[in-house]
């Protein structure tokens, strides 16, 4: 597993070897994100921090599988390639929730359930770092406070002058 600030994160080395061990691929490469869950199921961030007995991946979008590039390939096909190798009811590796056209309702649910928010993609767009996604938060997420500065370091002030 490699963060997206191309760090490796050592402590879920364990977890890295189950989600290879559950997939049925020679070679992928995935986005997602591992979290730590309540025992009804809702990611509960800070558990995280505290070395979880119980960590799982989530996994969003698949950009290489078996020796093929999938990045210029339409979304919904990446997530036909990656429903064929997640395993149904795997409590290490789960595909995260994708809902057509119903973007408003979702994002009133998990605001309802305390989730973090939506990412919003369009499903004929490749994985391109020119395309942009939109990630649309919960503004009163209950676990928001202080995640910039553990995963983001510390801000950078920029002293101005008047003149």
């Amino acid at each position: 597993m490699i963060s997206r600030n191309g760090n490796l994160p050592s402590r879920f080395h364990a977890l890295a070897d189950q989600v290879a061990a559950v997939l049925d691929v020679d070679e992928a490469v995935i986005d997602g994100e591992v979290i730590a869950a309540d025992e009804t199921g809702r990611p509960q961030f800070y558990e995280l921090l505290r070395a979880p007995r119980a960590a799982s991946y989530v996994a969003f979008d698949i950009l290489w599988l078996n020796g093929t590039d999938l990045r210029a390939s339409p979304l919904t096909e990446r997530r036909k390639s990656l429903q064929g190798i997640v395993s149904k009811g795997s409590p290490i590796v789960l595909e995260a929730l994708s809902v057509a056209g119903r973007g408003r309702e979702l994002f009133e649910l998990m605001c309802t359930n305390d989730l973090e928010g939506i990412v919003s993609k369009r499903l004929a767009d490749p994985y391109d770092i020119r395309v942009r996604w939109l990630k649309i938060k919960n503004p009163d997420y209950s676990q928001n406070e202080g995640r910039g500065d553990l995963f983001n370091g510390p801000r950078r002030r920029t002293a101005r002058t008047a003149g």
